[in-house]
């Protein structure tokens, strides 16, 4: 598999920017102009990308009040069943390419999340330029496959996974022809834990399956996906609303345009610092050098006289010779009157 991918004519891989996606999710709340202004507050937070999701509550599920159909205590969503959640969150497929071609003039990428056979035809139609699959869907191998045949990049979520699963997934995906592939570490709660994201399984993911691997982030807050690009995450993909005041199913683990500008901000800034493995000096580190330890005499002496602890010390700046020639240094002889503060060189010992 290839190291890196391309989505919109930009390379993704260790070696590049990392690639940021705003998730809309269900923060449209059903308004088509609510969802022009995400893309365009994502657009200015500094985005390079909007993925949506694809999906009706009839594709996701059944309408049944069953408990098997329900969300649990302690889910975010608790109570509500599958497919009342679905209705409410569900995005109109007919705003999707009016979308994708406001995104695309203001210099986006636009893709989604399909969950269907049916919904990765209606993306075709409208030539996104990556798919994804979501973390939940990951062991719908005919999903999968089906997907990897549109010959579309790839990126797949790993929430809940093993890695025999991820295996599979990735190997499915290139049997049925997908050469671009990326995998992005994903922790499948809402919102998610510091604690349980264990990162230090992307480099992991990278090393197993020689793909560019990201994040697929539901914490809150900021600092768990600078983290994961300091880890050689390639792609980082957060929820993004106008804000969690509004109502909705996705809100209170989504980032407002200022948070989500400043983790563009900081990992641009982590990018920065990650550079290279290097040793040689930069420029302006090289001009402290100048302000390492040396050796200076301290006290005015006489030519003949003995350099000793008392007239030569280890100081700042770092004119004078290195520190650890002292030794081969004290009990010679000094060969001409110096002054204090004069660095110390081999033409002045005798």
């Amino acid at each position: 598999m290839a190291s890196s991918i391309e989505i919109s004519r930009r390379r993704i891989g260790p070696a590049y920017p990392v690639y940021i996606v705003a998730e809309m999710s269900a923060n449209h709340n059903q308004n088509f102009d609510r969802a022009v202004k995400i893309l365009e507050a994502a657009k200015e937070a500094g985005a390079d990308a909007v993925k949506l999701q694809t999906y009706t509550p009839d594709t996701m599920t059944i309408d049944i009040d069953s408990e098997l159909f329900r969300h649990g205590k302690g889910s975010l969503w608790a109570g509500r069943t599958l497919y009342d959640l679905y209705s409410e969150a569900y995005m109109p497929w007919d705003w999707q390419p009016k979308l994708k071609k406001i995104a695309n003039d203001l210099g986006l990428d636009l893709f989604s999340t399909a969950f269907d056979p049916s919904a990765v035809d209606f993306l075709e139609e409208i030539d996104v330029p990556v798919h994804k699959i979501a973390s939940f869907e990951i062991v719908d191998i005919a999903l999968v496959e089906h997907m990897a045949r549109t010959g579309k990049p790839i990126i797949i979520s790993t929430g809940m996974a093993t890695l025999a699963e991820i295996e599979e997934a990735v190997r499915t995906a290139q049997e049925a022809g997908a050469n671009q592939i990326a995998l992005l570490k994903c922790t499948s709660a809402y919102p998610a834990p510091p604690e349980e994201m264990n990162l230090h399984t992307i480099p992991h993911l990278a090393q197993a399956f020689n793909v560019p691997v990201g994040l697929s982030d539901h914490t809150l807050g900021i600092a768990v996906p600078v983290a994961a690009v300091a880890l050689g995450a390639c792609i980082v993909e957060k929820h993004f609303t106008l804000s969690r005041a509004a109502p909705g199913p996705d809100s209170a683990f989504s980032l407002e345009p200022h948070e989500f500008k400043a983790m563009v901000e900081a990992i641009r800034v982590a990018e920065k610092a990650l550079g290279e493995v290097r040793y040689e000096l930069g420029e302006r580190e090289a001009a402290s050098r100048a302000f390492r330890r040396s050796l200076f005499v301290v006290k005015d002496m006489k030519a003949g006289e003995v350099f000793t602890e008392e007239n030569v010390r280890s100081i700042r700046p770092g004119y004078g010779l290195p520190p650890k020639l002292l030794k081969e240094v004290l009990g010679r002889r000094v060969a001409q009157e110096i002054g204090r503060g004069t660095p110390l060189d081999w033409c002045l010992v005798a």
